[in-house]
């Protein structure tokens, strides 16, 4: 998945109802998040089963909804206080792939800038 470098990713904790489609997430994003769904930025939701994600993002001229089941699994989706997390991509990878996003601590990020 490719993403332009000032793209964020917002993760809704807890359970969202599924049965809200572009209209009602987008509203979601606005009201409980307390963030601007036309930003282009990634907005990510799961329902109470664990089952099932939703992304949310703004692309130029209309909503694109991206959707993921599971058959047998379930996503390790975090339950916290905190109503959304902020993540990065590859946090969001490993999340799809079912692993904890609590427990990976990969290696640093650094940032280097040439002095010329």
């Amino acid at each position: 998945m490719f993403l332009p470098s000032h793209t964020r990713i917002y993760l809704a904790t807890g359970g969202t109802d599924m049965r809200k489609a572009i209209n009602g997430l987008s509203i979601l994003v606005e009201d409980r998040l307390r963030l601007d769904p036309f930003s282009g930025h990634l907005f990510a939701f799961c329902n109470r089963c664990r089952n099932m994600v939703r992304i949310l993002y703004w692309d130029r001229n209309g909503f694109c909804l991206w959707h993921k089941r599971l058959e047998k699994q379930f996503f390790t989706w975090p339950d916290s206080v905190d109503q959304t997390i902020e993540l990065d991509i590859r946090q969001l990878r490993w999340l799809l792939e079912g692993l904890k996003i609590s427990q990976i601590d990969g290696h640093n990020k650094l940032d280097y800038k040439t002095l010329i």
